[in-house]
């Protein structure tokens, strides 16, 4: 598959959230038809709907993970397990690369009751940066480019 870094990017910035471009820009590979993926992913984003708690890139790409490779039989076990090791090492990588997963320690403000403007200039200025790494590793770990 084509590396879709790009896409995601034009999806975030053409509006829609870091939870919404990471799963769009993938699922209909994988059998998920993109507009219930953007419903799905919505509430994520912010770090779980402006809550500050885990960056909605990170857990849009653990809904891929999950789309990929989860558990949907009851004994299938080793699906669960190859699940886990692929969130883990995702989350390590970008750990990695940017500190942490949580929404607020990323962009040092409070999205929920902080100063608009500053939530604003953050997300524009950081968020781009934490989708594409996410878009990077998922593509890494998972090879899909």
């Amino acid at each position: 598959m084509k590396s879709k870094v790009n896409e995601v990017l034009g999806c975030f910035n053409n509006g829609f959230d870091c939870s919404q471009a990471i799963l769009s820009s993938y699922c209909e590979e994988f059998g998920l038809d993109k507009e219930l993926a953007m419903k799905l992913s919505c509430g994520l984003a912010a770090g779980m709907s402006r809550l500050g708690e885990t960056c909605g890139a990170v857990t849009g790409a653990y809904l891929l993970i999950g789309l990929i490779h989860g558990k949907y039989l009851p004994y299938d076990n080793e699906a669960k397990e190859k699940t886990f090791e692929l969130v883990q090492e995702f989350e390590r990588q970008f750990v990695e690369r940017n500190k942490s997963t949580n929404c607020y320690e990323l962009l040092d403000v409070d999205l929920r009751n902080g100063d608009k403007q500053i939530a604003f200039k953050q997300v524009k200025g950081i968020c781009p940066k934490l989708v594409k790494d996410a878009a990077e590793i998922l593509e890494s770990i998972l090879e899909l480019s």
